[in-house]
């Protein structure tokens, strides 16, 4: 029996393996593969990543939580595609009976972010041409703003206009901010940051680097990864509950 119990125990740290943080090559190789080798399609993973980003949005800031003021919610969406994330993330919330606005200053020519543009124009979400001040916010404008300017594609030692003026005002602000995957302005693979500081952020896949240090509501989106990828990559990912696409770590 004791000799039992003993096996159990040396076994058990074995069981329990941290959660890896990603760097910017591994996430990168990650996503090549699943479109490459696992068939995954641009699209499919885009629409995965932004439904999961709502999803973690409402359970941040639940309808209930607004209810003395309109659910507006301000996305603020780049070229690339975090900035598709930010689209199908602010469609989704609409279908959840939020009351999105779109900024979305430097639009792509690539098709597929073109489509995600239509969608949210066809849901009747507004586009503003331009960024409201520091002091419009500030007046309960907006109730959150959701960063889906960067992302992990950008290099953070170079942000050009108008991204870099808009991380000046994000940084005045005080109502709260939520990041799609890595905070705009941040580099995904430095844990020490000095920029907008998100209230919550919602990592796509696995968390990057970046996370390791970050102190608030920090959600995970990755339950759709194939257990080779898992596997390969030692991701150690936690148990998602019942039937979610995601959980809060």
């Amino acid at each position: 029996m004791d000799k039992m119990n003993h096996s159990s125990a040396e076994a058990e740290p074995e069981t329990i393996e941290p959660l890896r943080y990603l760097s910017k090559g591994d996430a990168t190789a990650i996503e090549t593969e699943l479109l490459r080798d696992y068939k995954f399609g641009q699209q499919q993973l885009i629409e995965l990543w932004g439904q999961a980003s709502a999803l973690a949005i409402t359970k941040a800031y639940p309808l209930s939580s607004l209810s003395k003021k309109q659910p507006t919610v301000l996305v603020i969406c780049g070229p690339d595609q975090n900035g598709s994330i930010g689209l199908v993330c602010a469609r989704h919330l609409r279908i959840f009976d939020y009351e999105p606005t779109i900024y979305h200053p430097k639009r792509s020519s690539y098709s597929l972010h073109q489509d995600f543009t239509i969608q949210c124009e066809k849901m009747d979400i507004p586009f503003l041409s331009y960024l409201p001040t520091e002091v419009q916010l500030i007046n309960d404008a907006y109730n959150l703003v959701i960063d889906a300017m960067l992302g992990l594609e950008t290099d953070s030692s170079n942000i050009k206009e108008p991204f870099s003026g808009i991380l000046v005002t994000l940084k005045q602000i005080k109502i709260p901010i939520v990041s799609v995957d890595v905070p705009s302005g941040w580099d995904a693979d430095e844990p020490s940051q000095d920029g907008i500081n998100p209230e919550v952020l919602i990592s796509l896949m696995a968390p990057k680097k970046c996370a390791q240090n970050f102190s608030g509501k920090h959600f995970l989106a990755g339950r759709f990864l194939p257990y080779d990828i898992q596997k390969k990559y030692d991701l150690n990912l936690p148990d998602y509950a019942g039937t979610d696409c995601l959980l809060e770590l």
